[in-house]
């Protein structure tokens, strides 16, 4: 499986280093024709309305929407699950409205309030995966059909899984633990695909 990193902004390279020391084929994305080239996707860590604005410059939005509506495995890490997200609660450009969680930006505070934790992951093993939180979402809402596959000691959802759709409010790509990239490597196309969020989805 070839997987892509969306290389508009963002932590594009790190996501590219840990597949690489993975063993994972993978390539950057900057145009709809790349997307064709590769069998998944990771949207990774930036400014969440930079990524969505840049979608719509280089007339990306439909083909992408199209592809992971049809099932191609796809990974939102920090403001890649905003993009992916049925909804998010503040007035900024709307995201893909696909994988069905609400989701608030910058919910744990500005860059200096930046945390980590330790985060039990039962698909990764027994032992806890290092989550580093930087001007992290939060998961205000889950739908039906998502998985919460991490929660913080409080209980809120800090990864999310629907069908072949993946969403991390932190950044694995920073921490050199290579599990979640593994994880996702383990994605098939999901033939079912998605009809997207919000009302109909819940």
């Amino acid at each position: 499986m070839a997987v892509g990193v969306l290389a508009l902004q963002g932590d594009v390279r790190e996501h590219l280093h840990a597949l690489a020391a993975a063993g994972q084929c993978a390539a950057p994305v900057r145009t709809a024709a790349q997307l064709e080239a590769v069998d998944a996707l990771i949207i990774p860590g930036g400014e969440s309305t930079t990524i969505i604005n840049l979608l719509h410059a280089f007339g990306m939005t439909g083909r992408l929407t199209e592809l992971l509506r049809g099932g191609m495995p796809v990974w939102g890490t920090c403001a890649g699950m905003i993009v992916l997200a049925a909804e998010v609660l503040d007035p900024r450009p709307a995201p893909l409205r696909l994988l069905d969680i609400a989701v608030r930006r910058n919910a744990y505070g500005r860059q200096v309030a930046s945390f980590e934790a330790y985060l039990e992951v039962e698909e990764l093993g027994p032992t806890p995966f290092r989550g580093i939180f930087i001007r992290a979402p939060a998961v205000e809402r889950v739908g039906r059909g998502v998985q919460v596959v991490a929660a913080l000691p409080d209980g809120r959802p800090v990864a999310v899984r629907q069908g072949s759709m993946l969403a991390t409010a932190f950044h694995p790509e920073l921490t050199g633990d290579l599990r979640f990239h593994r994880y996702f490597c383990t994605f098939r196309p999901d033939s079912a695909g998605t009809d997207g969020g919000g009302e109909d989805g819940r």
